[in-house]
């Protein structure tokens, strides 16, 4: 009897931790989002510290392999993830195609990376490129997409088998204990709005994140990471309706969570937003901004059989040591005396800021790639056969190369084209809005570069697709021309457009200058009258972020998008033009009647 009471303890011994047999145990996250190529510091973020709006400098990829380091070093049992858009978005993916991030990413070594939906940007070509150099390094980062699919033996991220290029989850172990995270993409917005081959499934979100996590508990995992690419109230969303499901890092959306009320930016939520999976117990769901700003840190303690008993944690918005303010003569100049130590103070005071020192190594790296940024940016991406006339209100002759008799009549060569590349570029897009003072050059005949394109568009906009009516595309066209004519707005409004046509007369009043308004989506049909008194939202409008917010007059651009029917499709907007200019090969005047403005009449009347 005694033998087989024996026997009994040594089997039961011999049995997988799960379950009940667990210790509890507590887990770190460190984690980023979204970090699109954008390895260098932000430095025109305003935030209030020392009691007044001040000028800073945020982020910086060197900032973010620091603060990593110092959370790796200071707590026990901790994960580093990446929860996917590591590219396309910046100079550094558009000269290198992916080298400098993944060199940066492998100062980190993260545990897993998911596949975001601008990792597909250059197809599976381009995706498997990527991650051959994330692969070279000495990290062996696991690369996790539950529910992509591409197809095997023809897809080069699958030649051989469905998981030659990543996996669904990756299995960690803590002094015997494991953590199994599990990758998702989001599925619709990445077949649709980047470039995955044409063979590649996404599989439903759910259904996949749910099969996964039980074929891991069955294996004897019962702390379960969902490591998404889905958008934070996706998220929410997802953790009630799954069973078994403890922590969700996020991206996709850029979401701001946590308390910065007191520096005067925005948050979408709580860090980190608590949820009740389906089973009723606790879900932590957190997500860390965007570009390389914030470092997430969150701390979560497990019970002993798995369930999550509390869950907390900080998201770093990391600083340099630089603030400006302007002064009397509108120069912003470095702080300094008591109100520079004001806002140290403020910084001592929030646990959310941070001055954060750049890794020097990781500089060093960067700064190889920063070096070769001046004279990769010449390579030549198009030959433009004659000069683009820049303008913004037809006839107002701002052009440097062009003479004004050039432009009265239709108004800006340059301006018309970066509208047709914006929507050809927007894969959803049905046509363009663009306003004149977001184009910023002449584009001279002759050779186009990188540096052209730079010029041409200078800002840090992105693409946004809106989803509007007739009736709102004919009033965000009359808020642009009404702004242009307000003595205190700007010229800079003035809409160029692709795939709309129409006639300004700048003598009418307000609602009566539009006329005559013409679509024609993707310019791949016919011109057809605009029905301007439709309410149905069924028209894609790209523009750029800067508008899509409701600035420079176009109010109703920002009603769609507080309506929830605006997408940003995270495209840096002179990206785009560069990849529009390169598979192009000739930039050329447009047809006359692809010009936006077909028709102007100046404030007399008078047809120009």
């Amino acid at each position: 009897m005694k033998t087989k009471v024996l026997a009994a303890a040594v089997a039961a011994l011999s049995l997988p931790l799960t379950g009940c047999f667990e210790r509890p145990m507590d887990l770190t996250i460190a984690h980023i989002n979204d970090h699109h190529s954008h390895l260098e510091a932000d430095d025109g973020l305003d935030i209030t510290v020392g009691g007044e709006s001040t000028r800073v400098e945020v982020g910086a990829f060197p900032r973010v392999v620091t603060k990593i380091r110092e959370i790796d070093e200071s707590k026990q049992n901790v994960l580093k993830l990446h929860a996917g858009d590591a590219i396309t978005g910046d100079l550094y993916y558009t000269l290198f195609g992916g080298e400098a991030d993944a060199a940066m990413m492998n100062q980190v070594c993260f545990d897993a990376f998911a596949l975001g939906n601008h990792e597909f940007d250059d197809g599976d070509t381009g995706l498997k490129t990527f991650l051959d150099q994330l692969a070279s390094g000495d990290c062996n980062t696991s690369v996790v997409a539950a529910n992509v699919r591409p197809e095997v033996g023809v897809s080069p991220l699958t030649p051989e088998g469905p998981w030659d290029s990543f996996r669904p989850f990756v299995v960690k172990s803590f002094h015997g204990q494991k953590v199994g995270i599990i990758g998702i993409d989001i599925a619709t917005k990445t077949k649709n709005s980047s470039n995955p081959d044409s063979t590649t499934e996404f599989l439903d979100e759910t259904e996949t994140a749910q099969k996964y996590i039980d074929k891991l508990k069955k294996k004897g995992v019962n702390k379960i990471v969902l490591l998404t690419h889905y958008q934070y109230g996706n998220d929410l969303e997802l953790a009630k309706n799954l069973s078994g499901v403890d922590v969700i890092i996020g991206g996709d959306s850029h979401s701001l969570l946590g308390d910065f009320d007191a520096v005067g930016l925005n948050s979408a939520g709580d860090y980190p937003t608590m949820v009740t999976n389906k089973d009723g117990d606790p879900v932590c769901v957190a997500q860390a901004w965007q570009y390389s700003s914030i470092v997430g840190e969150l701390d979560i303690s497990f019970d002993r059989k798995g369930v999550v008993e509390a869950c907390s944690g900080t998201p770093h918005l990391m600083l340099g040591d630089t603030f400006k303010r302007r002064n009397a003569e509108g120069t912003r100049v470095e702080l300094e005396g008591a109100d520079r130590d004001a806002v140290y103070a403020d910084i001592d005071a929030n646990p959310v800021l941070s001055i954060v020192e750049r890794d020097a190594e990781t500089q060093t790296l960067l700064d190889t790639y920063t070096q070769r940024i001046e004279e990769e940016t010449q390579t030549v991406i198009a030959n433009a056969t004659s000069n683009l006339c820049l303008e913004r209100v037809p006839g107002q002759g701002i052009s440097s190369l062009c003479d004004v008799t050039e432009t009265q009549s239709n108004g800006s060569d340059v301006s018309n084209l970066v509208a047709k590349a914006f929507m050809l570029q927007s894969l959803e897009a049905d046509v363009a809005i663009q306003n004149a003072g977001g184009v910023r050059a002449d584009v001279p005949m002759g050779d186009v570069t990188i540096a052209t394109a730079y010029q041409l568009l200078p800002f840090g906009n992105t693409l946004v697709n809106l989803n509007m009516s007739g009736a709102e595309i004919k009033l965000a066209l009359e808020q642009g021309v009404d702004y242009v004519l307000n003595p205190d707005s700007s010229s800079g409004a003035y809409p160029y457009a692709s795939g709309l046509r129409f006639d300004v007369d700048i003598s009418k009043a307000f609602g009566e200058r539009v006329t005559n308004i013409e679509i024609n989506s993707r310019l791949a049909g016919d011109w057809v009258t605009l029905d301007t008194a439709s309410t149905e939202t069924n028209i894609q409008v790209v523009t750029n972020s800067f508008v899509s917010g409701g600035r420079d007059g176009y109010f109703v651009f920002g009603d769609v998008t507080n309506d929830g029917r605006a997408v940003d499709t995270y495209l840096d907007y002179a990206k785009a033009f560069v990849d529009y200019a390169e598979a192009v090969g000739t930039l050329s005047k447009l047809p006359l009647e692809e010009y936006s403005t077909q028709r102007f009449y100046d404030a007399d009347g008078n047809l120009q």
